[in-house]
């Protein structure tokens, strides 16, 4: 099992504000009568009721649950995840930077694929770790973050954390579970394994068996920003054991999941047949506009996400493709990592299919 850093061990530090929900729950009652904690309670809030309405208004008054509990009830009734096993922030990107502050150290070494969701090495550098990056293992109809390679980095560097986003992001590929349980086997017993799983929904297996374990020296991070359309509102869980996700609320931002965030997340999460349908219908807009740029003449990656990438002759065309879409007012993503500078990435949207929409694309495509 990997060790935590030193100065989280043993007692504290401890979370000065645990809030007025919290509190309630350790002391089983009710509290309401809330004059401690300094919170606008009596703002009358005209201009705010007047253009969202009263029940916006209702959840801005006082700072929310640190616990989520609301949103960890609803996943573990759904989803079969121990409840004890998540903790709720402010979407993966907040849950990574959270990973790197609470299970590493500056000066560590982490690993990662190079061209992969780079706001892993944002967050990296920004923490002060050393990051070792090794290439995609690329060949026909595949892009793929290479294992072996990830496995070999990390005993070579005497890493402390790998990252593996599954599905990849930008490629769309889908490791086995088979082969990620074999890669947190092979690593390093004192380095972690950061799952990034934003687009674990779109799996045509996301609720098997596998999606609901808390895997020994790994934190699975999810989303809601992608199958449940709350990318504005920033909500997103880690999956870990409790003594792992304890040490990362030592130093979590109280109440990085607002009110209104969380009210927003149970009313959706309350309401999986939309879910699940929308599920299925990106897969189809998906498979739909795979199809299109094959006949096309495009190389087309496998996708188990929401979007559909593609390879390229070069990355001199890429950049001109991208370009000249983003100059007509289409914006498509094109990794900034020149690695993958030949790759382009369309989300699974309706507009995506509009005959004409990347009239741009299909011209290059046929040149």
């Amino acid at each position: 099992m990997p060790r935590f850093p030193d100065h989280l061990t043993g007692d504290g530090p401890h979370n000065p504000f645990p809030g007025v929900r919290v509190l309630e729950r350790r002391l089983g009652r009710e509290i309401p009568h809330q004059l401690g904690s300094n919170e606008g309670l009596d703002m009358p809030h005209r201009a705010l009721r007047e253009r969202f309405g009263d029940a916006m208004a209702a959840h801005v008054y006082s700072y929310g649950d640190s616990e989520a509990l609301g949103i960890r009830q609803r996943l573990a009734e759904q989803k079969g995840i121990p409840l004890e096993g998540m903790l709720v922030d402010a979407g993966a990107d907040s849950l990574i930077a959270l990973v790197l502050r609470a299970l590493v150290t500056p000066g560590d070494v982490v690993v990662g694929t190079r061209g992969t969701y780079p706001t892993f090495g944002y967050f990296a550098r920004g923490e002060g770790t050393r990051l070792v990056e090794v290439p995609y293992a690329e060949g026909p109809g595949r892009l793929a973050p290479d294992l072996d390679a990830l496995v070999d980095a990390a005993h070579r560097e005497g890493a402390r954390l790998v990252y593996l986003a599954n599905p990849d992001n930008p490629g769309g590929h889908l490791h086995r579970d088979a082969d990620v349980l074999a890669l947190r086997e092979a690593l390093p017993d004192d380095c972690w394994l950061l799952l990034d799983e934003a687009y674990h929904d779109f799996r045509e297996d996301a609720d098997g068996e596998f999606g609901r374990r808390v895997l020994p020296g790994t934190v699975r991070l999810r989303t809601l920003s992608k199958a449940h359309g709350l990318a504005g509102l920033r909500v997103g869980y880690a999956i870990a054991d409790p003594e792992t996700l304890a040490v990362m609320m030592k130093v979590r931002i109280h109440y990085a999941v607002s009110t209104l965030t969380q009210a927003a997340a149970e009313t959706v999460l309350d309401a999986p047949e939309e879910v699940a349908a929308h599920v299925v219908a990106v897969r189809q807009r998906r498979e739909r506009l795979a199809a299109h740029l094959r006949e096309l003449g495009a190389d087309v990656l496998p996708s188990a996400t929401n979007f559909v990438g593609l390879r390229l002759p070069s990355a001199e065309l890429a950049g001109r493709v991208h370009q000249a879409l983003l100059e007509e007012g289409k914006l498509i993503a094109r990794p900034a990592d020149p690695a993958l500078g030949h790759v382009l990435r369309i989300t699974a949207v309706e507009d995506a299919l509009v005959p004409g929409r990347l009239a741009t694309l299909e011209a290059a495509l046929q040149q």
